[in-house]
């Protein structure tokens, strides 16, 4: 799990009941989330889009480690928004330093599904990390 930022106020996220599924673009890459498996153990807010992308080795951009304390890991929620918990004051202050932003921006570190719908989530061009290495 990840680390915690203490500047911030604590804002809990219902996790899902239900399995759901995420599909991210560009790549159309289609996640099928099941609630027993949550938390995958990774950054960001448990079950977290950012969480359940890193579960799947999809690597998202996250500067600060999943703590709300950046903006690199900057998504847009393109169907199913309403099934995400609300963004908190600071995930939209943090938002405000983000590059192309749309109204369904989200931090994918704090955005957290709550498996009542599936949703699909692009995540933005100069945010992906398609480069894949080798362990040395």
């Amino acid at each position: 799990m990840g680390g915690s930022n203490p500047f911030i106020e604590k804002v809990d996220a219902k996790l899902p009941e239900q399995g759901y599924s995420i599909t991210f673009l560009p790549m159309e890459m289609r996640i099928q989330v099941d609630p027993q498996d949550l938390p995958l153990g990774r950054d960001g807010k448990a079950g977290s889009i950012l969480d359940i992308a890193l579960g799947h080795d999809l690597e998202i951009e996250h500067a600060c480690g999943g703590v709300c304390a950046c903006s690199t890991c900057h998504v847009i929620v393109r169907e199913g928004i309403e099934s995400c918990n609300e963004a908190s004051e600071d995930e939209e202050d943090m938002l405000d330093n983000a590059p192309g932003l749309e109204p369904n921006s989200r931090l994918s570190c704090q955005c957290v599904p709550d498996g009542t719908r599936d949703i699909v989530v692009e995540i933005p061009d100069w945010n992906r990390n398609l480069v894949s290495e080798e362990p040395h």
